[in-house]
């Protein structure tokens, strides 16, 4: 018990430090907001410090139900970093509208434990309670800004059609359970491996990735994206773009490797499909779009579909490609939404539509340097270094006999380039629109600057660094 209590230290941590600050926050009330922020970010160092498997091999917990590996490890640190930044951004943004309470960090931290659970989840039901867990503290945080109505018609609809996955996934995880006797991703494997894969079985695994793919936000379960992206307050919609989809596409690829790996053939089928569809709808559907959080949305569905190729690819290669466009990925659109962040009239209200960006390269030429660096990452444009883990997943591909799907990704990936220039377009050649209210925010121009240079040329001097970690945490699933 002991050792298994000292695998999950991470998830104690986030917990006790959840549940404290919510003792603080019901006696200090709005005014200690801030300070609660500042410690939730010590916190989410602190569990980052002490998650296993980073500088050791980690281990199995409680009976299988829980595993801390290496690529638990990478998946946990990304997650933590992505929460941390999300809370950065939230005190500057919440603060001017009044709308700051202290329970942010609090659902922030919970949602935290709840992604560590996901990317550790060793049996359905662990993957479950953790992806529920997540998924409780996003209700309402997209609906937090109480004022606004579609933030409240976010946090419903997300609601909803999250319940409606849940269902989907608790189907298919009985339709598992009840045809291979076991919840746990090992006896699954084996089950599947001795027998063949059943109809059964088939069945439970199209249902049991169906509603992960809804947490993924992969096409045809795609559809609370734009509206939640649109509706939930900006800081929030920057988190959900980051630290929850880490934690999906782990969940998702731990399952697929580990739980489902006799049946490849079968999932890869939905994989691919899923990673077409995604790479063409977000690529073709983000053109006409006025709003600068529905074209992220879209950009996001965009981006997953080139992940599930790495996926569709069932090699070591393509789980490191995986986890490398994640580390990266999460760079790209935490600065974008950053950026957007920045977007406010001279009333400082939020302005949300991309020709407002118009001339910002001479109203505010830094601020424009920098999103248009994060355009051409996301673009995939060499020698941005957001064209480094596109190559790395269409390379994994190839090497799984999979070109044909490596062309279709670099194809769509040419359409999704247009709707990204236009927005460089837009900042560097259109007559200027009125300019954007002066920021104080020091700590948002810090990682505006951090990102933008991250994702230069200069982030190749980063492939020493990320590139082994990555491929050692993809070594763990085999």
């Amino acid at each position: 018990m002991g050792e298994s209590l000292a695998l999950t230290l991470p998830e104690i941590i986030l917990t006790v430090g959840a549940i404290a600050l919510m003792m603080v926050a019901a006696y200090g009330g709005d005014r200690s907001a801030r300070a609660i922020t500042w410690i939730a970010i010590a916190v989410l160092i602190a569990a980052a410090v002490f998650v296993p498997g980073i500088r050791d091999a980690g281990g199995v917990a409680f009976d299988g139900l829980f595993v801390a590996d290496s690529f638990a490890a990478f998946s946990k640190i990304l997650v933590y970093i992505a929460a941390a930044i999300g809370l950065v951004a939230a005190t500057g943004w919440f603060s001017r509208d009044g709308d700051y309470r202290a329970e942010y960090p609090v659902l922030i931290l919970l949602s935290s434990v709840g992604m560590g659970m996901m990317v550790s989840a060793g049996d359905l039901l662990t993957l479950y309670v953790g992806l529920e867990l997540q998924s409780l503290s996003a209700y309402v945080l997209a609906s937090f800004q109480r004022t606004d109505n579609r933030s409240a018609e976010a946090g419903l609809k997300y609601f909803v059609l999250g319940a409606l996955a849940s269902g989907i996934l608790l189907y298919g995880v009985s339709l598992l359970y009840g045809f291979t006797g076991s919840t746990l991703f090992g006896d699954i494997a084996v089950a599947l491996g001795t027998d063949g894969v059943s109809a059964g079985e088939l069945f439970g695994l199209v249902f049991v990735l169906a509603g992960i793919a809804f947490k993924v936000s992969a096409v045809p379960f795609h559809m609370w994206t734009p509206d939640v992206y649109e509706g939930a307050p900006t800081p929030v919609t920057a988190f959900f773009a980051s630290a929850p989809k880490v934690a999906a596409i782990a969940l998702l690829t731990r399952l697929a490797i580990e739980g489902m790996g006799p049946a490849t053939f079968e999932w890869r089928q939905i994989v691919i499909f899923m990673a077409l569809a995604s790479t063409i709808l977000g690529g073709v559907a983000a053109i006409g779009q006025p709003n600068i959080k529905r074209l992220l949305a879209y950009s996001s569905i965009n981006n997953v579909g080139f992940i599930l190729i790495g996926l569709a690819a069932a090699n070591r290669e393509g789980v490191a490609a995986i986890l490398f466009y994640m580390a990266v990925y999460v760079v790209m659109t935490l600065g974008s939404f950053l950026v957007v962040l920045r977007m406010r009239d001279e009333a400082d209200r939020p302005v949300e539509t991309i020709a407002s960006l118009s001339g910002l390269s001479r109203t505010r030429p830094g601020l424009a340097a920098a999103m248009a660096m994060f355009m051409f990452s996301l673009a995939g444009i060499p020698p941005l270094f957001g064209f480094w883990p596109k190559f790395l997943v269409f390379d994994a591909a190839v090497r799984a006999d999979l070109t044909w799907l490596a062309a279709v990704g670099i194809a769509t990936s040419a359409i999704s380039a247009y709707y990204y220039l236009k927005i460089i377009k837009t900042m560097y050649f259109d007559e200027p629109a009125p300019a954007y209210a002066r920021s104080h925010d020091v700590p948002q121009t810090v990682l505006i600057a951090a990102a933008a240079l991250f994702v230069s040329p200069l982030g190749y001097l980063a492939i020493p660094l990320i590139q082994p970690l990555a491929a050692n945490a993809a070594s763990a699933l085999f």
